[in-house]
Order: C-alpha cells, then sequence, then structure tokens
C-alpha cells in the first residue's frame, strides 16, 4: 500500500496531507484531518520525511519555491509527481465538491488523485536535468535583460543635458565579448580617444557619477550575460540536443532562441505518439458532417507551448480567442521573424526565403503587417515541427 503525499506549497512553507487510500466521503474528511504544516527549514524538511512518504504529488507553482522540496523528497527516494493546475482544478471542484480553493483542500485533492489516476499521461513530464538547468539559465538571461532596460533608459535621459552628443548612441556588443564601448567608457572600464575629444568640446554640463555608476551596473550586468551564455553554449552542445541543432541552425536561430525553444519542447517525444509519429485524428467536420476534418494534435500542442495556438473560449453568443503557452517564446518568433525574414537582406536560408516570399505577397496584398507577422511566426513554428519529427527520424534510423 502506497503512501501518497500531497503538497501545496506557499512562500515559506508546505501544507500536507497524507494518504494510504483515498476517503469515501473526501468532503467530510476535509473537515476532520489534522493537516500539517511544515515551514522550509531544517526541522520541516526532517518532518516532511519522517511521514515516509512513497509517492508525493505537487502542483508545478511557484517554481523557485517548490524546488527546494522536490529536490529533498526525490534525493530520498520519494516518487515526485506533478500535477497540472487545470487538472487539479477541475478534480478538486468535480470529482471531491471540495470548498472553495485553500491550501489544505489543494494538499488533499493532490493526495487523491493519485489513487484515481495512476497513469502518467495524467501527470506533466518533470523536465531533464540538463533542459532544466537551460530553462534557469534562459529565464536568468531574460531577467537581466529586463532589469538594464530602465538603466539604460535613466542614463540616455541624464545624458541628454550632460553630454547630449552621445545620449542616443547605440552601443552594440562586440563578437568578441567585450562589454560595449559606450558603458565602458562612461563607467571608466574602456578607452575611447572619439569620445574623450568629443566630451572636450561638449555643450553639456559634465557628466556626473550618478551616470557613472548606472554604467558600472550595466557593465557588471552585461559581464554576467556573457558568462550564463556561455554556460547556456556549453550545455547545448550534449550530443543528444544535436538534431534538434541542426533544424535550429536551418531556421538561422540564435543561441538564445536555441536555448528558449529548446527548454520547453525537449524532449519531442512527449508531443508524439508511441511510435514516434504526429498524433492526428479524423473528427466530422461541424460545418459539413459528411466530410470529415484533421485534427493535428501533435502539431497543435506543439503551437500552444510555444505560444502560438490561440485557444477559443464561447460563451453564448460571444466567442473570444486568446493567446497561451510560452510569452518569452512567442515575442522570440516575432522577433526572428521582423529581423531574419521581413528584411530581404537577412534572408540567408531556404526557410527564411520561403517564409518572405509568403510575407511579401500578403503585405502587398494589404493585410495588416502585425497580422502577417503573427501568421508567418505561426508557419514558422508549424515548419519547425515537422523538420524536428523529420529529423529525429533520420536519426533514430541511423
Amino acid at each position: 500500500m502506497s503512501r501518497v503525499l500531497g503538497i501545496d506549497v506557499s512562500k515559506r512553507s508546505v501544507s500536507v496531507c497524507l494518504l494510504e487510500q483515498k476517503p469515501d466521503e473526501p468532503r467530510q474528511f476535509y473537515y476532520k484531518y489534522d493537516f500539517k504544516i511544515f515551514r522550509a527549514d531544517a526541522s520541516g524538511m526532517k518532518g516532511i520525511l519522517d511521514l515516509r512518504p512513497d509517492v508525493a504529488l505537487i502542483e508545478p507553482t511557484g517554481t523557485n519555491y517548490s524546488k527546494i522540496w522536490v529536490a529533498v523528497l526525490a534525493k530520498n527516494g520519494v516518487d515526485v509527481r506533478m500535477v497540472g493546475h487545470k487538472e487539479l482544478r477541475d478534480y478538486r471542484g468535480s470529482h471531491l465538491a471540495l470548498p472553495d480553493k485553500d491550501d489544505n483542500a489543494d494538499a488533499l485533492a493532490l493526495a487523491c488523485y493519485f489513487f484515481d489516476y495512476k497513469s502518467p499521461r495524467r501527470y506533466l513530464v518533470i523536465r531533464d536535468a540538463t533542459i532544466s538547468q537551460v530553462r534557469e539559465l534562459v529565464l536568468r538571461l531574460h531577467h537581466l535583460n529586463r532589469v538594464q532596460s530602465p538603466i539604460i533608459n535613466r542614463i540616455r535621459q541624464d545624458l541628454a543635458w550632460q553630454f547630449p552628443e552621445i545620449a542616443l548612441v547605440r552601443s552594440p556588443r562586440s563578437s568578441k565579448g567585450d562589454i560595449p564601448l559606450l558603458w565602458g567608457w562612461l563607467s571608466g572600464q574602456r578607452i575611447s580617444k572619439k569620445y574623450d575629444s568629443l566630451y572636450l568640446e561638449s555643450v553639456g554640463l559634465g557628466i556626473t557619477e550618478s551616470v557613472r555608476l548606472h554604467a558600472e551596473r550595466l557593465c557588471h550586468l552585461q559581464k554576467e550575460e556573457y558568462l550564463i551564455e556561455d554556460e547556456i553554449t556549453k550545455l547545448l552542445k550534449n550530443r543528444k540536443f544535436n538534431a534538434y541543432r541542426e533544424v535550429f541552425k536551418d531556421f538561422g536561430f540564435g543561441i538564445r532562441t536555441q536555448a528558449l525553444i529548446l527548454s520547453q519542447i525537449y524532449p519531442l517525444s512527449n508531443f508524439l505518439d508511441d511510435d514516434g509519429t504526429p498524433i492526428v485524428e479524423f473528427h466530422k467536420s461541424r460545418n459539413n458532417p459528411k466530410k470529415q476534418s484533421k485534427h493535428r494534435l501533435s502539431e497543435r500542442k506543439f503551437q500552444k507551448v510555444l505560444g502560438l495556438a490561440p485557444t477559443e473560449e464561447s460563451s453564448g453568443d460571444k466567442k473570444k480567442k486568446k493567446v497561451v503557452g510560452n510569452a518569452l517564446c512567442r515575442r522570440a518568433f516575432w522577433q526572428w521573424v521582423f529581423t531574419s525574414v521581413e528584411p530581404k537582406k537577412s534572408r540567408n536560408s531556404e526557410i527564411s526565403k520561403k517564409l518572405g516570399a509568403i510575407m511579401d505577397k500578403e503585405k502587398t496584398g494589404g493585410k495588416p503587417v502585425r497580422l502577417v507577422r503573427s501568421r508567418i511566426s505561426v508557419r514558422a513554428c508549424k515548419m519547425l515541427f515537422n523538420q524536428l519529427v523529420k529529423k529525429l527520424n533520420e536519426y533514430d534510423r541511423c
């Protein structure tokens, strides 16, 4: 008999419910059971291990808060499983009729879930260890990028009256990994005769210490970016990613975009049938019952994960579409289209040329540019899925 632990994670503690079988009346059980609360400290870790669980079920909310609990439980031989937000919400309400959402109700629902659903398909796949590292590094890069924007804006606003001649200068990163010349010169870490000469003749009121300190902060942040990118590059050289990276190269994705997409889709087998082929179903067409419509379920799931599959919600006569999935991936595709597909001089691959021709045709037809870019992003996502399936099958045959 399995000892099943339902765990609801909060910022500084967890609420847990230990079951050896599913209660006949979960609602009544909820009011009688003595739920345990463990804090994220040595005493709390010992307390949760003293319960001797065989299986632990957790909702993937607040990854940073649950990470330490997952690591400790897994290290001590506990089978840790993740239950999706939507699945748990539906199960808690429709199957268990538990009261309004609270930590204890979630812990009980998670524990009960195991007894009703044993199939691995009912649980979220826990990421490969290397991919988990890549994902964390990608998110850290995104954080660093977001932190820099307000600092850069502040510097440029101050330079408008301190040294207006360079207030709007774009200072790109060098291929050698050096910090940008403008920020390096302002912070005193790089030498530039050009900026020295301009500063001597500037009409500005003089650079303040505040601007120099901000520039120094930017240099530290960008050095950290270089270190993270180096670490990502090393991780992506793992042989198990070779097939994926070959396809990414055909699309012309940069290292950041490769890491971001890979962190969401690896392994591709999560989207495929047991025999490694895309799942396709045929259903009667809603508009014409005599015909069948083709549903590419694997491709659709792939699109959703990358934030490029709108989901329709209807209520009465009202229908609306919303986009779900990873917003960073959606933005990355949009930026790739904007920089590598839309400009004719940037179309350096067969894929970008093909998509570029379609884009030119739609823009000539008078369609809004934003809509065209969105459509091209979706088309590129579908192409990426099919190319990955093809390439992985080639690797399997070899």
